[in-house]
């Protein structure tokens, strides 16, 4: 099943996009300046500054309806303005929740943006189908909360190693929040025993983890504490209850979904991406649920980087350029089997290297 839960912002992109190609063929036939090499220039100065006399203003969620901005309190249903959609890129979403944003009012509360400011941070993926373009899912923002659940639905490491290294390449730092601990007296012993040996390897090599329940509260203070000042945004797996903690910790009222019982997976209750403001100053980004996180433009050297603790034990490879997957002799391999290199985080690995390796075709 596709990524339904993003189905809103494209249902907005896709219908700007019909209205912007029948406006540019009635404009193209009437338009010269693409011919003069002074108006070329012009366009390159403009793409730096935003043009004058326009609204400043933030971007709080994209629904069917348009972009919603916030400009001095006041909000404004925008849509895109064709000048700006001409520009061609490999992004698939051209505005993103925490863009600041430069629009022309054309009335009380409708306007189009021209500008979009440079973005200090970007957390994305790669689109679901083709994975031909990056989907921006929150800009402008100091961390990522990745969340995940003890149980219902199933505690994944590797998703969250997807999501760490996606935070570090977009220059946010990464959060692990692991929600629903009031479940563990009910939870598997194969459950417990995942937990408390990620909680124990990921704890020594330096995440900040946070092991919260919404429901009974327990660990919420120390997640406001670190979220205090900051802009935050929460992301993770469908039904680990980032809505559930969004609301216990802002005093919201995010609809939350029940866990489907058959699927053990949680139903997507938050359809688009949208900003929250903090008591005590910051804000968070509640993000749709998704089940599968396909990293943008992923490199070997990212991986690499990321698991410093193979990266560092693979000097002592025989071969300079080992892979650490069927490479003899491979000092890395050895240390998995003397239980030096978590396979926890070997595993996770592989599964990157062969994701890598693999060539993505369309859905």
């Amino acid at each position: 099943m596709s990524d339904k839960h993003f189905s809103y912002e494209e249902e907005f992109h896709a219908r700007d996009r019909k209205q912007f190609r029948k406006e540019r063929r009635i404009s193209s036939l009437k338009d010269r300046s693409k011919f003069k090499k002074t108006d070329q220039d012009q366009l390159k100065k403009r793409k730096l500054l935003p043009p004058e006399n326009l609204l400043r203003g933030r971007v709080l969620a994209i629904s069917p309806e348009g972009i919603l901005v916030d400009s001095d309190e006041k909000l404004f249903t925008c849509s895109l303005k064709g000048s700006l959609k001409k520009e061609k890129n490999r992004i698939k979403n051209l505005v993103a929740v925490g863009d600041f944003v430069h629009f022309e009012p054309s009335g009380e509360k409708e306007g189009s943006i021209a500008f979009v400011e440079e973005r200090r941070s970007v957390l994305s993926r790669a689109e679901h189908h083709m994975r031909q373009k990056e989907q921006l899912i929150a800009v402008n923002i100091d961390q990522v909360l990745i969340t995940a659940s003890v149980t219902s639905p199933t505690f994944k490491s590797p998703l969250i190693d997807r999501y760490v290294i996606a935070a570090k390449k977009g220059n946010m730092i990464p959060l692990i929040v692991i929600n629903k601990i009031d479940l563990l007296h009910d939870a598997s012993e194969e459950e417990k025993t995942i937990y408390a040996y990620f909680v124990e390897v990921y704890s020594k090599l330096g995440f900040a983890i946070f092991p919260v329940s919404a429901s009974t509260g327990d660990g919420m203070q120390a997640l406001k504490e670190a979220m205090r000042g900051k802009a935050s945004v929460f992301s993770g797996q469908s039904g680990v209850g980032k809505s559930s903690l969004i609301n216990a910790l802002t005093g919201s009222s995010l609809k939350i979904g029940e866990i489907v019982a058959k699927t053990s997976k949680g139903s997507h209750t938050t359809t688009s991406t949208h900003l929250i403001p903090l008591e005590g100053g910051g804000f968070c980004i509640d993000t749709p649920g998704i089940k599968s996180f396909g990293l943008w433009e992923l490199s070997r050297q990212d991986i690499q980087d990321y698991f410093f603790e193979i990266q560092e034990v693979g000097r002592k490879c025989r071969y300079p350029n080992c892979s650490h997957l069927q490479e003899p002799e491979c000092a890395v391999k050895k240390a998995v089997e003397k239980g030096k290199i978590s396979p926890l985080r070997f595993d996770s690995y592989c599964a990157l290297m062969a994701d890598l390796s693999s060539k993505h075709t369309p859905r």
